[in-house]
């Protein structure tokens, strides 16, 4: 691991799991907080989603955005999701 950097495992859900082609990735990063880890997915995965439209939730829990991330933990990235 990278000096600085933790593993952190990120669920994906609707139009952002379609993009990535997976519902979950454990990845390695230096953000300390989600919106630093949503913007680094967005530049490697091309999310055409802004953050502002979606809700973010830390082990199992909805969080702000500025929440500190910690080694080990779980993030959700969740879309808006439209009923029929």
């Amino acid at each position: 691991m990278t000096a600085g950097a933790m593993k952190v495992k990120v669920l994906y859900f609707a139009s952002l799991r379609d993009a990535v082609g997976t519902a979950e990735e454990t990845v390695e990063t230096p953000a300390v907080d989600a919106t630093g880890l949503y913007a680094s997915l967005q530049a490697r995965h091309g999310f055409s989603m802004p953050r502002e439209r979606l809700r973010v939730a830390v082990d199992g829990a909805f969080a702000q955005w500025t929440d500190p991330l910690r080694d080990g933990c779980e993030v959700a990235f969740i879309p808006p999701v439209s009923g029929g």
